[in-house]
């Protein structure tokens, strides 16, 4: 999605996909099925690693260079149901900041992709 034109560009680039970020991780850590997983994360990092995951697969200038997503999670022995309701909470974030629903789902789609990787075995 390279270009001008990119999905990036379209929802708001960097400083609308850290509020849609900022707005996530507000509706994960509320999640009491989720919050957990996050008692000893340093979120100041996870915040500004999600930025730059969803600018990248939005063809933003960034290139996501943060850890495996096997290896950066497989500590934390998640379930699909887990992966499920994060990736719905990055919908209603995403939605919360009028992101077009075709926007919407390109996003997911490339989220959805990792689930093998994240979720444990």
């Amino acid at each position: 999605m390279p270009g001008d034109e990119s999905l990036y560009h379209e929802i708001g680039g960097e400083e609308a996909i850290g509020a849609v970020v900022d707005e996530f991780y507000d509706r994960v850590l509320a999640d009491e099925k989720l919050a957990g997983y996050f008692s000893e994360a340093n979120l100041d990092e996870l915040r500004s690693h999600q930025t730059a995951f969803i600018s990248a697969v939005t063809g933003g200038p960034v290139e996501y260079d943060g850890d495996d997503m096997r290896d950066a999670h497989a500590h934390l022995d998640l379930t699909n149901d887990d992966f499920r309701r994060v990736a719905g909470h990055l919908r209603e974030s995403l939605e919360s900041f009028d992101v077009q629903p075709e926007h919407v789902d390109a996003i997911l789609s490339e989220v959805a992709a990792l689930e093998s990787d994240i979720v444990a075995k």
